[in-house]
């Protein structure tokens, strides 16, 4: 039994992956879609913490990811993109990929923007990209109600994660590790 659910974990994070991928047929338009979504998680956390954006000006760089994920009773599934800026003005592209082990149930589509304090946090972040972590969560929304955002609190040596939840419901307790990887096609 355990080794079906881990095949169907990974075979909901092979397709959630592309589900959630930058749109466009070439790699200026994924750019460019790409672009516009970290635009648009930088305004969002900014009206719901506004002290964000005083951090992300100090800063040394940061990173918008969108991600999808879902919960299956005991198997935590995401997939997503984004991409990192650094204050040289430098972007690069980045792909993400969650897998994970809980109680949990539900679909949850949120955004995350990443404060990085310091370069090397920042350069470890695009060349190794592992972030493992537990959580615990109670999150709702559909349309224009419900939704949340998880700021501060969320502090790793040198970085700072805010998540946004767009839309979607999930109940879950999972322990999670998340994957980030340089996109060679948009790099």
């Amino acid at each position: 039994m355990r080794h079906i659910l881990t095949v169907l974990g990974f075979a909901s994070l092979i397709a959630l992956g592309g589900c959630a991928s930058s749109k466009g047929s070439s790699p200026q338009e994924k750019r460019d879609y790409t672009q516009a979504m970290a635009a648009r998680v930088l305004e969002s956390v900014y009206k719901k913490a506004p002290a964000a954006e005083a951090k992300v000006e100090a800063a040394v760089g940061y990173g918008c990811f969108s991600n999808i994920g879902t919960n299956i009773i005991f198997v935590s599934t995401g997939g997503g993109y984004g991409m990192v800026h650094d204050k040289s003005g430098k972007d690069t592209y980045m792909k993400m990929g969650e897998i994970g082990v809980g109680l949990g149930l539900g679909l949850k589509d949120f955004r995350a923007l990443i404060i990085f304090y310091d370069q090397p946090t920042l350069d470890r972040f695009v060349t190794s990209g592992w972030e493992w972590g537990g959580e615990a969560e109670a999150a709702a929304k559909a349309g224009d109600s419900g939704g949340a955002v998880e700021a501060a609190g969320n502090v790793h040596g040198g970085m700072e994660v805010y998540q946004i939840t767009e839309s979607g419901l999930s109940l879950s307790a999972t322990i999670s590790g998340t994957k980030y990887w340089l996109d060679d096609k948009l790099n």
